[in-house]
């Protein structure tokens, strides 16, 4: 069956669609922002529902803040190994197994994870803070006034590209493939062929071939603050084989972009949505501190996470089976308002910002949180010493993705 004959985009409206053949991995309602009336009906009527027809094949949807909870804290029974199909609802192909620690169980997990968690300790973020906010006023200072442009292209990847060859310490004229890359990863198509899927691999073996050039060279000299030279020299890394290396590389490349990417670009979005909130901004710069979390929340980056059952377990008065893939999708959980006081409103002076679900909990809590939320709080402080409003002057395009809740374009304009 072809992946158009899974789209539910077409259906009238989510009331009418039959519950049990409401499935919210279709990219379509992503892309066509039409997700949330679907996510609505199932956190109200059946919050750990299963869908048994998907481009992804049958998955169960986790939908309200306290279950999702519940699955991403028990790794013993949710299981994130990329052999049993990884983090992501779209396995990995059974011939090109990329594992990563992030599609690990504990003890690899756990021992690879802290090789690289120096990065983004609190004395290395401190220093990191200079070069961030020296870059961010380089960009913001060649911003045109009163002219269209793309933000997504100037502001959000510019900046995080940036970002992200320091951290790797990648040769700086060719910081644009880490972009690429990046979206190699994670782009998915409407229509998906056999050639489609041969140049991705492609691709991503080119990464592999920079990289471990990268790695040769690192290897033979003294341990730097790097992220491949952290990578090269670890205990638990060093002696990766190819597509545990690559794996790992892809996963912090999009680690560090996507993320902060389509947050920088949300926040804007957000705030013109909500002239209100903006004014309050305006007149108080100091809750930039509480609004970078509300973005994050509000944004909800990676749209969703997902485990395999390894036994089976009762969730909501469900049977999961062993085996099934379970899908917490934190992009709902983010606007379920029996947790989170008028979820559904972007509220940027929240008394409690951090109460969502985008960076994950347990284990697998994302180890950059704390660097995304500093890129963002500068991106703003800079913003306010230069700007009046920046107005969004169409609706933006989004990403066909279920994963990734990003957007392509979004046309600005700077007021002289």
């Amino acid at each position: 069956m072809s992946d158009a004959a899974y789209s539910t985009t077409n259906a009238a409206t989510a009331a009418e669609t039959p519950l049990d053949k409401i499935d919210v991995s279709d990219p379509g309602l992503f892309r066509d922002n039409k997700i949330w009336e679907y996510f609505a009906r199932l956190r109200n009527e059946d919050p750990v529902h299963y869908c048994e027809e998907s481009r992804y094949g049958p998955y169960w949807a986790i939908t309200k803040y306290k279950d999702i909870m519940a699955v991403d804290t028990n790794h013993q029974v949710f299981s994130s190994e990329s052999e049993l199909g990884g983090i992501s609802i779209r396995n990995q192909a059974a011939d090109f197994i990329l594992p990563m620690f992030i599609a690990m169980d504990p003890p690899k997990h756990d021992d690879q994870r802290k090789v690289v968690s120096p990065i983004v300790a609190p004395d290395n973020l401190a220093r990191l803070e200079g070069t961030i906010r020296e870059r961010v006023c380089k960009i913001m200072d060649g911003l045109p006034r009163d002219e269209e442009f793309n933000w997504v292209e100037r502001v959000s990847i510019e900046l995080t590209t940036q970002m992200l060859a320091t951290l790797f310490d990648f040769p700086w004229e060719d910081r644009h493939l880490l972009t690429h890359w990046s979206d190699t990863v994670t782009a998915e198509s409407e229509v998906v062929t056999e050639e489609s899927i041969q140049a991705r691999r492609a691709e991503l073996r080119k990464c592999g071939e920079y990289f471990v050039n990268l790695w040769n060279e690192r290897a033979t000299k003294e341990p730097q603050g790097d992220l491949i030279s952290m990578l090269a020299h670890g205990e638990a890394t060093k002696d990766m084989d190819y597509k545990e290396y690559l794996g790992n590389v892809l996963l912090l490349i999009v680690g560090g972009n996507d993320t902060t990417r389509n947050s920088i670009t949300g926040g804007l979005l957000a705030l013109n949505q909500n002239p209100d909130q903006y004014d309050k901004l305006m007149a108080d710069p100091s809750l930039i501190e509480s609004m970078v979390p509300e973005i994050i929340r509000w944004q909800t980056p990676l749209a969703h996470m997902r485990r395999t059952a390894l036994e089976d377990i009762e969730l909501g008065g469900k049977t999961i089976k062993k085996g099934d893939k379970v899908v917490m999708w934190y992009v709902s959980g983010n606007r379920d308002d029996t947790v989170i006081e008028n979820a559904d409103k972007f509220i940027i002076d929240r008394a409690r910002p951090r109460q969502h679900l985008s960076f994950g909990f347990g284990i697998h809590r994302c180890v950059g949180n704390r660097l995304g939320e500093m890129q963002l709080r500068i991106v703003w402080e800079e913003i306010l010493k230069r700007f009046p409003k920046i107005e969004v002057v169409k609706e933006p395009r989004r990403v066909f993705s279920s994963f990734v809740k990003g957007y392509e374009e979004m046309i600005v304009r700077i007021p002289s």
